[in-house]
Order: structure tokens, then C-alpha cells, then sequence
């Protein structure tokens, strides 16, 4: 079992139940998920550049990247539909509690003028999006070996009714939020 989700449950849990007033524990706000997105827009004209996103992405989550392709065709940006443009993971459980660890201790601390994240990247319904300009700062990827610098999205989704929910979720599980 991870650090945090023993701290979930020993000590978040009961501070959110007591201060929402709720009864039932499956009440209270918790983590669902976390998808990292990472969007390779090269991928159009070179195929093997979804391949190092797929293996530096396997490096930071210990888990295969599905990859997702585009929808429809745009010709501004010469795509056709069906062609292979960016690949994504889906965490769950224990993973997802080691990942947001070492999300919120490691790799948030090493973006460069780091002040914290915008408390406004929430989407309403209680899920927080996040995105990260390079791949480097994750600690599992060794930058003598990239070929390029790419950004990835993290949407972490949370059983929470709406935003104020899920911030004090996300805040006593340590997400750095910039102060407002």
C-alpha cells in the first residue's frame, strides 16, 4: 500500500467527513483516476516519434500507453483521420496514489520558477487539469537520451460534486496551489 493512500485513509478521510458533515464514508470526495495525455503532433510526418512518447511515457507511469487517433481530418494541419497522433495512460489505484506522490513531492518541485499550480484549473465538475511544458522533470527520464522535448496533460478526476470539493481533497493530499 503507498504512503499516500495510507494517509488517505488515516487522516484525510475522517478530516473530510467530519468538516462536509457526511455520514456514509463512500460519500467523501476521492481519487478516481489520473490520465496523462501526451499529444504528438510530429507524429504526421514522423511515425517514429510516437514511439519515444510511448516509451518515456511507460517510464514515468510503469504502465503501456494506449495510443489514440485523430477523429476527423483537418487539412490546415495536414491530418487524415484515423492517423496516430498522441497517446495516453489511465491510472487507477495504487499506481495512481504512487504516481500523484511522487507528482506533488518530485516533479512539481523541479519545473523551473515553480510558485505552485493555478487553483483555477478546474473544470466545474470537480476534476483538476494540469499541464507540464517538458518531460524532464520527471526524474525517470534520462535527458541524454530525448529526442525532443514534449509536454503532457494530467487530468486528475475525483469523485467530488464540484470544485470547492475537490481542491480541499487535492490541498490535504499536498497539491502545492498557488495562493490566489
Amino acid at each position: 500500500m503507498s504512503r499516500l493512500s495510507e494517509k488517505y485513509k488515516s487522516e484525510v478521510l475522517p478530516e473530510l467527513q467530519k468538516e462536509s458533515g457526511v455520514k456514509n464514508l463512500m460519500a467523501v470526495p476521492r481519487l478516481e483516476k489520473i490520465v496523462i495525455n501526451v499529444g504528438v503532433g510530429e507524429a504526421i510526418q514522423n511515425a517514429k516519434a510516437l514511439d519515444s512518447a510511448k516509451a518515456e511515457l511507460s517510464l514515468i507511469t510503469g504502465q503501456a500507453p494506449v495510443v489514440s487517433r485523430a477523429k476527423k481530418s483537418i487539412s490546415a494541419f495536414k491530418l487524415r483521420k484515423g492517423v496516430a497522433i498522441a497517446c495516453f495512460v489511465t491510472l487507477r489505484g495504487q499506481r495512481m496514489y504512487e504516481f500523484f506522490d511522487r507528482l506533488v513531492n518530485i516533479v512539481l518541485p523541479r519545473v523551473r520558477d515553480f510558485r505552485g499550480v493555478s487553483p483555477r484549473a478546474f473544470d466545474g465538475r470537480g476534476n483538476f487539469t494540469l499541464g507540464l511544458r517538458d518531460q524532464l522533470v520527471f526524474p525517470e527520464i534520462d535527458y541524454t537520451k530525448v529526442e525532443k522535448s514534449r509536454g503532457m496533460n494530467i487530468t486528475i478526476v475525483t469523485t467530488a460534486r464540484d470544485d470547492k470539493e475537490a481542491y480541499d481533497l487535492l490541498k490535504k493530499l499536498g497539491m502545492p496551489f498557488r495562493e490566489a
